[in-house]
């Protein structure tokens, strides 16, 4: 019986050969190649390395000539030989772009799938969702935006940007807002636990027990939150309760608001309030028609939504009151501020009405 010579590996070749062979997210041909060459070298004849790795003979030799030409970039697979897709991917990108992405009136449906499109060129539709997948085209998404009417939009977001990006000296700026039909929702049976390869679980009905509205105010410079949870209704009574609260919170201090433009905050009782000499610092400052989103207390409702009410039951509204209390507490702990980015140059463009628009994700 013949043997063949032992497979000299170059330099630094062991280590890294040993890694295509054993990592997961190596394509099993190259690990199963890179195998075969550390084989060859602790010196296996051929015919019992193809035995191991579940080859043919032929095979082993033609890779270890292909080691020894180019080393260990030449165990990649080569590209193949043969006739071009019959698939055209721009005929596909453009028969779903098409008409703003609309399919023809005759098919009665609003968007395409790729099930339709496929049948509309005659091609099969896992072809049809690959092309999508690699162009990023979603016809089955959509989403929402919308401008704002607002005659006095653009002073407005100058105003309340221009507190954000640089807040008068000697002054606080707070975000005021009102969350309310926040509900107290009971489920009926207890939830199921977290578990390995299962996640938490919990029935989908439930008993309410009443809501309540929860009053928050966002100091920008820290990301403190001075709020209430205990009105039961969110009219210009409550509105002007939690506004003093705010102002006791920053005594003695030139006190600038953010606000939307909700009628309670422009109540007569308020205006009132706000000439009285001692208010007199007090400057409240209103966001657009639409564009609540300028209001960073929105940021808090959403972090207070999803970490301690949405996933909450509650037996009573005192109950939840007592969680976002709770909550708000622990909260001020571990806050941080909100940083705005953007000035009201970059953001005009995307809120006046009549303009054509793209919308850039990061």
């Amino acid at each position: 019986m013949s043997f063949a010579r032992a497979l000299v590996l170059r330099e630094g070749d062991r280590d890294r050969l040993a890694d295509l062979a054993r990592l997961p997210s190596v394509p099993s041909g190259l690990a199963k190649r890179a195998r075969m060459m550390l084989l060859a070298a602790d010196g296996m004849p051929n015919a019992q390395i193809a035995r191991t790795v579940g080859v043919s003979r032929p095979t082993v030799i033609g890779w270890r000539d292909r080691y020894q030409q180019g080393g260990i970039g030449a165990l990649d697979d080569q590209p193949r030989s043969g006739r071009p897709a019959e698939i055209d991917e721009i005929t596909v990108v453009v028969a779903t772009l098409v008409n703003d992405g609309r399919p023809p009136p005759r098919l009665g449906i609003t968007h395409w799938s790729a099930r339709f499109m496929a049948t509309e060129l005659g091609i099969s539709f896992a072809s049809v969702a690959r092309i999508w997948r690699k162009r990023h085209i979603q016809p089955h998404r959509i989403e929402t935006f919308k401008f704002s009417t607002d005659p006095g939009l653009e002073a407005k977001i100058r105003d309340v940007v221009g507190l954000y990006l640089a807040p008068p000296d000697n002054a606080v700026v707070v975000c005021v807002d009102e969350k309310s039909q926040i509900q107290a929702l009971d489920r009926t049976a207890p939830p199921l636990p977290l578990k390995p390869g299962l996640p938490a679980r919990r029935t989908h009905d439930y008993t309410r027990h009443g809501t309540t509205t929860l009053f928050a105010a966002l100091e920008t410079a820290t990301g403190q939150i001075t709020a209430d949870a205990c009105y039961p209704r969110h009219r210009h009574q409550e509105f002007l309760k939690f506004l003093q609260q705010v102002a006791a919170a920053h005594p003695g201090a030139d006190l600038h608001v953010v606000l939307d433009n909700y009628g309670t905050h422009k109540h007569p009782e308020i205006r009132r309030w706000l000439a009285r000499p001692e208010n007199q610092r007090i400057t409240l400052h209103f966001t657009p028609t639409s564009c609540s989103w300028l209001n960073m207390a929105e940021i808090f409702f959403g972090i207070s939504t999803r970490q301690a009410i949405r996933r909450g039951s509650f037996r009573s509204v005192t109950e939840l009151t007592t969680a976002i209390g709770r909550f708000i507490d622990a909260y001020n702990d571990r806050c941080q501020p909100f940083t705005w980015t953007k000035t009201a140059d970059q953001l005009l463009p995307h809120c006046r009405p009549g303009k054509r628009i793209s919308f850039t994700r990061h």
